[in-house]
C-alpha cells in the first residue's frame, strides 16, 4: 500500500473534517466512526474550503458552508446545486492507528 501518513486517528474529531496538503492537493479527511475518507478540499462550485463545512454522519457527505451544496464521502458527486461538477476522492486508509492518504488512487467518481 502507497500513501502519505498525515496524523493519527486519535487526532481527528469523530463526525468532523480536517485540512491536510498532501503532495500539492489539499485534502479534507473526515472521520466517522473508525472510518476515514478523503476528498479535495475545494468546493468545486466555489473555491471554497469544504473542510470547514459540516459532516452529516447519516449520510456520509460533507456540506459546503458558504452556498451549501452536500458532497458524498465516497463519490465525491454533489448532491444539490449550487455545485454541478464533482470533487476528487482518494483512497483513505487506517494502518496501525495511523491516517494513510493515496493522493494518486482515485477512490470515487472524480
Amino acid at each position: 500500500m502507497s500513501g502519505v501518513v498525515v496524523c493519527a486517528l486519535d487526532d481527528l474529531l469523530p463526525g468532523a473534517a480536517a485540512r491536510f496538503v498532501v503532495g500539492d492537493r489539499a485534502v479534507a479527511v473526515i472521520r466517522i466512526g473508525d472510518d476515514v475518507y478523503a476528498i479535495g478540499d475545494t468546493c468545486s462550485h466555489a473555491e471554497v474550503s469544504l473542510s470547514e463545512g459540516e459532516v452529516s454522519t447519516d449520510d456520509r457527505s460533507i456540506e459546503c458552508w458558504k452556498h451549501g451544496s452536500r458532497f458524498d464521502l465516497t463519490t465525491g458527486v454533489p448532491d444539490c446545486l449550487p455545485a454541478t461538477q464533482p470533487v476528487p476522492v482518494f483512497v483513505a486508509h487506517v494502518v496501525d492507528g495511523r491516517v494513510v492518504i493515496d493522493v494518486e488512487t482515485s477512490g470515487g467518481a472524480a
